[in-house]
């Protein structure tokens, strides 16, 4: 089974930025979405609120995620709050260790388990490692796995090669439009 981590970084990729492409584009596919992860019951179905409810829940964790990247904490944006807010959770004790449990079957309770994850992530350490990368175009959700957690692209090859030639390149303009003609 996938870490609390992965699971949200596969949630929050979902969407790809750069291509348009959206894997929850209707309830249905929300509702595969879940039970092909393990995440709501077969045969459990979605409706437009839920599908509503999951993308301001993965459009917040995307804003959410980027801030991992300067290790300043914030409140949750707008956007995840409100997600929040509208998921059934309800906090349990079990053998002495707090939890977040949905309070619903069905997709509802599909988002409430994506949601606790967040809590889940915090505890087992992988929460700040979790980011967004920093290419405009990309936004892709990785797991930063380097030393010292300072990987701000979710490839080097792509996106870091992109920033860097795209730096290079303003250098290089602005050195040319500096000089004396």
């Amino acid at each position: 089974m996938s870490s609390p981590a992965e699971l949200l970084r596969d949630f929050v990729n979902t969407y790809d930025v750069e291509g348009g492409i959206d894997e929850l584009a209707s309830p249905a596919e929300l509702a595969v979405w879940l039970r092909e992860r393990g995440l709501a019951e077969p045969g459990a179905r979605a409706v437009d609120r839920d599908l509503a409810v999951a993308v301001r829940l993965r459009e917040g964790l995307r804003i959410t995620l980027r801030h991992n990247h300067d290790g300043e904490t914030r409140d949750a944006p707008p956007e995840l709050a409100a997600a929040l807010a509208a998921l059934p959770l309800h906090v349990t004790l079990v053998q002495g260790a707090p939890g977040l449990e949905p309070s619903m079957t069905g997709v509802p309770g599909g988002l409430a388990r994506i949601a606790a994850l967040i809590s889940a992530s915090h505890a087992d350490g992988s929460w700040p490692r979790l980011k967004v990368c920093v290419e405009g175009t990309c936004q892709w959700a990785f797991l930063d796995s380097s030393k010292n957690r300072s990987r701000s692209w979710c490839s080097m090859r792509v996106c870091g090669n992109r920033t860097k030639t795209r730096t290079y390149r303003a250098r290089r303009q602005a050195e040319g439009s500096a000089r004396p003609s």
